[in-house]
């Protein structure tokens, strides 16, 4: 009998916990009864502060399917997942999160994809983002036109981490062990056939988002500096250019200088010049400093993520 694994990293979720607990042990039983599959429910509770380890306690008691590692402190969603893809033994892999936004009903479709042997996964896209601010929205598409220029990893517009996976998939996925992660890109970049399945948007059951439009920002300069050295290109063809402009410009100041006698601007128009330019270099300076930063983070070796609590410690 086949068994699929759902790995649903959680970080204060305790509003949103009891209705996704009650939605994905009905379709687990009802897929376990159409399709004679075994489930393992895998929760990843990032360091959360409300009660949501609490739940996953009860639930691990209540229900033999159920496990959950708890971490030492928040480590972030990437690596919930990256836990979840070491520690989880199913055949099949899905991720979604627990705040119903990944409707756990789609799951016996995506599970027949699978089973046609035509992909090794199948991955969810939003069709729509109701609910959504119209500016996320906006800069949203445009990260999604940006990264697929400049990049390898193939980002569909819309794309969730929502998706159920071969073992093949995932093995291929854990072989990439760098620090700084961006799933998004890695299942782009890895490969394998996908199939999209769109759906409409949903909006959280209970409880608030995590995901403000500043960590979101910053979330996207991680998957282009991960997946792109487009950004160092550009500051080298910046500073090719400037070079270019400067020495054009002095050109123009002797030949005003030599053959009519013009006086050079003073100096408001040099402090232009010198802030302009300052201003180009601090920019480089920081897009260097990203990958800097980066590769002095993954030299340093350190884990992924430092587990606290499993519910296997506390049989």
């Amino acid at each position: 009998m086949k068994n699929i694994s759902i790995i649903i990293p959680c970080y204060n979720e305790e509003a949103a916990l009891p209705y996704f607990l009650q939605e994905i042990r009905k379709v687990a039983d009802n897929m376990s009864t159409t399709f004679q599959l075994d489930f393992e429910i895998l929760f990843i509770n990032d360091g959360s502060r409300d009660k949501t380890l609490q739940i996953l306690r009860q639930a691990a008691q209540e229900d033999k399917r159920i496990r959950y590692i708890s971490f030492a402190r928040n480590f972030g969603k990437e690596a919930a997942m990256y836990a979840g893809f070491q520690n989880c033994t199913g055949d099949y892999a899905a991720v979604m999160d627990a705040d119903m936004q990944d409707p756990p009903s789609l799951l016996p479709e995506m599970y027949q994809a699978l089973q046609s042997g035509e992909y090794d996964s199948v991955a969810t896209r939003r069709v729509t983002r109701k609910g959504e601010p119209p500016i996320r929205s906006f800069f949203a598409r445009c990260f999604y036109k940006l990264i697929n220029r400049i990049s390898d990893a193939d980002i569909v517009d819309g794309a969730r981490d929502f998706r159920l996976m071969t073992r093949q998939m995932v093995d291929a996925i854990l072989s990439m062990t760098e620090y700084n992660r961006f799933s998004k890109g890695i299942f782009g970049w890895v490969g394998f056939r996908t199939k999209w399945l769109p759906y409409e948007n949903v909006e959280r059951v209970a409880g608030e988002t995590k995901w403000s439009f500043w960590k979101l920002f910053l979330y996207s300069l991680e998957g282009i500096t991960a997946f792109s050295t487009a950004p160092l290109a550009i500051a080298s063809i910046v500073g090719i250019l400037l070079c270019v402009v400067a020495l054009l410009f002095v050109c123009v100041v002797l030949v005003k200088t030599l053959a009519f006698g013009d006086a050079v601007g003073g100096w408001p128009s040099m402090m232009c010049v010198i802030l302009f330019l300052g201003g180009v270099q601090l920019f480089c300076m920081g897009i260097l400093g990203q990958y800097l930063a980066k590769t002095y983070l993954e030299t340093k070796k350190r884990p992924i993520y430092i587990v606290q609590e499993t519910n296997e410690d506390r049989v």
